[in-house]
């Protein structure tokens, strides 16, 4: 299984980019057709799409539409209720800081193309959005989808109180900036060094008047139930993939990996070689897509070596060599001549 397989956005969402397709007056058969898929494939709620076809699909949507804020657009179509147990259990929720935890631990049931966290910075805190897989040129649009849909959930929660004070994401500011700030509702900031919302420290643990404590006690339960099931049926490799990826400061190493799965490294070295793989040979190849990733969006060489780890420049060279057959700095000059 490729990393890019074990990423996956349930049939639920593809019919809402479906229903806006639908709406800014694209033919969906014909745009489904281009991703072997059909209108019937849309009612199979029980399926999720790896990354590769929500990729082609999303792009696809982009191109046939012409509607460079289509990620905006889904996001503001998909409100509380539509999040299944996740959602039932946000607006059960005691505070903020609540239904804040619920996502980072289970917004993998809804989806895995994006990980969620959130700090406290002094008086403000910062939730923030993460890519565990590069999304290449289809960032922005997912991106601008799951944020506003988070955000519109926190809005739901707090009766409209629309705590965000600003938005920002890593990329340039587009040419339909002021719709991005009238559906946040906030000030938008581009060209930051991460992406997320940010609101008030002082509202993360006041009380929520929709606030059921039992109720939320029974959705919690079934979230996790749903989270082991997944879990269960989600390769130990697939998942050691995941953790790698979804580290923002650095890989684990294999003592810590171990430790995240409750085993001893003994025991997740032979678990993976029952599997056919190794902790390095997966480590290999994470550092080898995530090196073609960042290359492709134009990260300087030193940059992206340290970013994978290699203290030394001469042994990312080597290894990207050792992966394509070329040096670093050859394939960047390729990627910046290729037509798109």
């Amino acid at each position: 299984m490729t990393p890019a397989q074990d990423f996956t956005l349930p049939m639920h969402y593809v019919r809402q980019i479906a229903d806006q397709v639908r709406s800014l007056g694209g033919d969906v058969a014909a745009w489904l057709s281009r991703s072997q898929l059909t209108e019937a494939d849309l009612q199979d709620t029980a399926r999720g799409l790896p990354f590769l076809v929500v990729y082609q699909l999303v792009r696809d949507a982009l191109e046939l539409t012409g509607e460079p804020a289509l990620g905006l657009l889904v996001g503001e179509r998909l409100v509380v209720n539509t999040h299944g147990m996740l959602g039932y259990a946000a607006m059960n929720s005691a505070t903020l800081r609540q239904a804040l935890d619920l996502f980072e631990r289970y917004i993998g049931l809804r989806t895995s193309l994006v990980s969620v966290s959130h700090r406290v910075e002094g008086a403000v805190v910062q939730v923030q959005f993460n890519e565990p897989l590069p999304l290449g040129d289809i960032r922005r649009t997912v991106l601008e989808a799951i944020m506003l849909t988070v955000k519109n959930v926190l809005d739901a929660i707090t009766m409209g109180s629309r705590h965000v004070m600003w938005v920002a994401f890593p990329f340039p500011a587009t040419g339909y900036s002021d719709l991005a700030q009238d559906l946040f509702h906030a000030d938008v900031r581009y060209g930051q060094s991460w992406a997320g919302f940010t609101i008030p420290a002082s509202v993360l643990d006041q009380p929520l008047s929709m606030a059921d404590p039992a109720t939320f006690a029974q959705a919690a339960a079934i979230c996790q139930r749903e989270l082991d099931k997944l879990q269960q049926n989600t390769s130990l490799s697939a998942q050691v993939r995941r953790i790698m990826l979804e580290k923002q400061n650095g890989f684990p190493s294999l003592n810590v990996t171990a430790r995240l799965f409750h085993m001893t490294p003994r025991t997740l070295h032979r678990r993976l070689q029952d599997e056919g793989t190794s902790y390095k040979d997966i480590l290999e190849n994470v550092r080898h897509m995530l090196a073609l990733e960042y290359l492709k969006a134009g990260h300087p060489i030193g940059e992206v070596a340290y970013t994978l780890g290699y203290t030394d420049l001469a042994n990312f060279r080597r290894a990207f060599k050792r992966w394509e057959g070329m040096a670093p700095s050859a394939y960047a000059d390729l990627m910046r001549v290729k037509p798109n």
